[in-house]
């Protein structure tokens, strides 16, 4: 097996031989800057926040979960049907003025949810408060994929291998802001009030989301948007929309993972225990999505979105297993070693398959996606845990990753006359026009 090459002079003179990862981090700290990766970190923290602090802000008002529960899921469907509109227009005319004014007018009405709690306002109009939120909310994890190969734009023949460790970044990052977001809620919650964790939450995006929104890489994607769009034509294509269903499938899994848990939690008497253990999952996903950056560059994502659904199945086969909290918390922690690299591979996929001009919303429909899965995955699996426990709720979880592997045959399928953009390596002189 070949070293691993470690520096920018000797990547560049090795262009074949694997890169360390650490250095390709280095790499893009230094092209984008600590602030870029600070602000669009934080800026994305928002989304993880709202609909668990939405959740238990409507809770705590009216005194009936179901209300919150609608409201939270209003917040969520409408963020998935939104963000691939604004995805399109930041297409079109550029990120800085779409998210400014996503980020500035969520925040608005996240207060004005607040606002209307606190006026005790019908539970409509809570709902229909939170679902404009979700609506105008920007996806700026999706976004900030969208700004890597701009950003290393003339790293020449590194740049291939640099957007692949962009991407297992932004997965990495995704995780930990869905594990730390309900943590901040949670806290604030504790500290403050439920509305108080709302409005920390509006605070966040109004200052990240806009400061991301400024930020002067936002001009690079909308500066190189006109060469870009000469490297593709068509958008919805059969093998793109086998990645939205991978993204379905896998919000699914998230959705029935997190009912399964807190199925059991309630059982045992524990269901404050739910939401902890379900955080596991993405401790696990953020340490394997930093590692997916090693993986040679030989190894094409096609092929990785079946090896990682693979896994999600064999991974996720215990949960039917589990009989206590004690009994499902390594298999929770274990199961996220194969979701963001999966998850990974797929976003990645996507940046290659769609005309270049078109990636922001493409990164945003399976952002949406995945939403649309989880709220499936939770109904299903909730409809099924009432029936009969944890067990079939997690039945929901290995079903659909079974799922992600048949898709992925079909995917290798479909792309099999087109597998020159299925490997990290394959853009590199295009991207260079």
């Amino acid at each position: 097996m070949r070293d691993l090459v470690v520096g920018r002079r000797a990547a560049e003179a090795f262009p074949g031989v694997p890169v360390s990862p650490l250095a390709s981090y280095r790499r893009l700290l230094s092209l984008a800057g600590l602030g870029y990766v600070v602000v669009a970190f934080l800026g994305r923290l928002p989304l993880a926040m709202s609909q668990m602090g939405t959740l238990l802000l409507v809770s705590d008002a009216t005194g009936r979960y179901a209300a919150g529960g609608l409201a939270a899921g209003a917040l969520a469907v409408a963020n998935a049907v939104g963000a691939p509109l604004a995805g399109g227009i930041a297409d079109r005319v550029g990120q800085r003025p779409v998210v400014l004014a996503q980020s500035l007018t969520a925040g608005v009405a996240l207060a004005a949810l607040v606002a209307a709690v606190q006026s005790d306002a019908s539970v409509a109009v809570l709902v229909a408060a939170a679902a404009v939120a979700g609506f105008t909310m920007p996806q700026v994890g999706p976004l900030a994929r969208v700004r890597w190969r701009p950003i290393t734009h003339r790293t020449g023949a590194a740049q291939p291998r640099l957007v692949d460790a962009a991407f297992s970044y932004e997965g990495a990052a995704d995780e930990a802001s869905f594990v730390l977001g309900p943590a901040l809620v949670g806290l604030g919650a504790v500290a403050l009030s439920p509305s108080g964790a709302l409005l920390a939450a509006a605070a966040l995006l109004v200052v990240f989301g806009s400061w991301f929104a400024l930020h002067p890489t936002a001009r690079l994607t909308h500066a190189l948007r006109a060469s870009a769009a000469a490297h593709g034509t068509a958008f919805v294509t059969a093998a793109f929309l086998t990645l939205c269903l991978a993204q379905l499938l896998i919000g699914v899994i998230f959705g029935a993972t997190q009912t399964g848990t807190t199925a059991l939690a309630t059982a045992a008497g524990t269901p404050g225990m739910a939401g902890l253990v379900h955080s596991l999952l993405g401790v696990g996903s953020v340490l394997a999505g930093l590692a997916t950056a090693a993986l040679p560059s030989r190894f094409g994502y096609d092929k990785r979105i079946l090896v990682f659904a693979a896994g999600l199945v064999v991974l996720s086969a215990p949960l039917l297993l589990a009989g206590s909290l004690a009994a499902l918390v390594p298999v929770v922690l274990v199961l996220g070693l194969a979701v963001a690299p999966y998850m990974i591979s797929v976003f990645a996929a996507a940046e290659r398959t769609v005309p270049a001009a078109r990636v922001g919303a493409a990164m945003t429909l399976l952002a949406g996606a995945t939403g649309i899965g989880y709220a499936v995955g939770s109904g299903v699996a909730g409809r099924l845990a009432d029936l009969g426990g944890h067990r079939p709720a997690f039945a929901v979880t290995v079903t659909a990753a079974a799922l992600a592997v048949l898709l992925a045959v079909v995917r290798l399928r479909i792309q099999r006359p087109a597998a020159d953009v299925t490997t990290p390596d394959v853009l590199a002189a295009a991207s260079q026009g």
